[in-house]
C-alpha cells in the first residue's frame, strides 16, 4: 500500500508537469523545451513571496497563473509565431521551435541565476498525514488535489466548450480547422498560453516539497516528454493516466530495488512505448 500510495502522489505531481506541455506541443505545435525552466520560475516566485512576505504559496499561485497565461501568450505571439508562418511544413515547425525554445531556456535560466543563484527550498504544510494505512506529507496531498482539479477542468474545458472544441479541432488537424472558420493562429496562442499557465501552477505546488535551483528545469522537460508521448500527444487523459504509471513504476522501483534506478525506469518504459505503441496509450495511430 505505501508503494501505491506514494505512487499516486508522485505521478500527480507528473502530471501537473506534463499537462502544460501536452497543451502546448498537441495543439499549437511547439517543442517547448524551456517548459520546466517556466516550472522553476514558478517556484522561484513562491518561494521569493513566502520568505519575504509569508504569503501561502496557495495564495500565490494564481498570481503565477495569470502571469504564466500572459507571458506565454506574448512570448508565442512574438516569438513563435512569426516561426509558425515561415514553416513549409509540420516538420520544420519543430526544428525550429525547438532551437528557440532551448534558447529561451538559457535566457530562464541566466534571469533565475541573476535572482537567486543557490538551491531555494521553504517549509510549507510538511505535517505528516495517515491515509489509508501509511504516513505522507500534508504538501504531497495538497498538490495531488490540485492536479486532479487541474486535470479535470481541463478535460472539462476541452470537451464540454465551444474554445475546448476549437482546440481539439486544431490539434487534430490546422488546415480543416481553418476551412471551418477557426483563426488557428488564436486557438493556438491560447492553447500555448493555458500550457505556460498550468506549467506555472505546478511550479508552485511541486515547490512546496521539492528543493529546486536555477537548473534543475531540463529535468522537469525531460520527465514532461516522456509522460506526453506515452499518452498521446494532445490528449489531457493520456497524459494524467501515464504520469500515474510512471509513478506507480518509480515508487515500486525505488522501494524493491534501487532508489537510483528510477530514472532508468522511465526511459525504459518510454522505449517500450516507442517500440510497441508509438502514437501513445490515447493516440491516434496515423492512416
Amino acid at each position: 500500500m505505501d508503494i501505491v500510495i506514494s505512487g499516486l502522489l508522485l505521478g500527480g505531481s507528473y502530471a501537473l508537469i506534463a499537462m502544460g506541455l501536452n497543451l502546448q506541443y498537441g495543439v499549437a505545435r511547439i517543442m517547448n523545451l524551456a517548459n520546466g525552466e517556466l516550472l522553476v520560475l514558478g517556484a522561484l516566485a513562491a518561494f521569493w513571496v513566502f520568505t519575504t512576505t509569508g504569503m501561502s504559496p496557495l495564495v500565490t499561485l494564481f498570481a503565477v497563473a495569470i502571469l504564466g497565461f500572459a507571458g506565454s501568450w506574448a512570448v508565442y505571439r512574438i516569438f513563435l509565431a512569426p516561426l509558425v508562418r515561415r514553416s513549409a511544413n509540420q516538420g520544420q515547425l519543430e526544428v525550429d521551435s525547438i532551437l528557440a525554445t532551448f534558447g529561451m531556456s538559457f535566457f530562464l535560466v541566466g534571469v533565475m541565476v541573476s535572482i537567486h543563484s543557490e538551491y531555494f527550498t521553504y517549509s510549507f504544510l510538511a505535517s505528516p498525514v495517515a491515509l489509508l494505512g501509511t504516513t505522507v506529507a500534508l504538501n504531497r496531498l495538497v498538490a495531488f488535489c490540485f492536479a486532479v482539479l487541474i486535470g479535470g477542468g481541463l478535460y472539462l474545458w476541452l470537451n464540454r466548450t465551444r474554445a475546448g472544441l476549437a482546440v481539439r479541432a486544431v490539434a487534430v488537424s490546422p488546415e480543416a480547422a481553418g476551412l471551418v472558420g477557426i483563426n488557428v493562429d488564436r486557438v493556438s496562442a491560447l492553447a500555448f498560453a493555458v500550457g505556460g499557465m498550468v506549467t506555472g501552477v505546478a511550479g508552485v505546488l511541486v515547490s512546496t516539497f521539492i528543493t529546486l535551483d536555477a537548473s534543475v528545469g531540463v529535468i522537469f522537460t525531460m520527465k514532461a516528454l516522456i509522460i506526453v508521448i506515452m499518452g498521446g500527444v494532445g490528449d489531457i487523459r493520456g497524459s494524467i493516466i501515464a504520469a500515474l504509471i510512471l509513478g506507480m513504476v518509480e515508487s515500486a522501483v525505488a522501494t524493491l530495488i534501487d532508489p537510483g534506478l528510477t530514472l532508468a525506469s522511465a526511459y525504459l518504459i518510454f522505449l517500450l512505448i516507442l517500440l510497441f505503441r508509438p502514437q501513445g496509450l490515447f493516440g491516434r495511430r496515423a492512416a
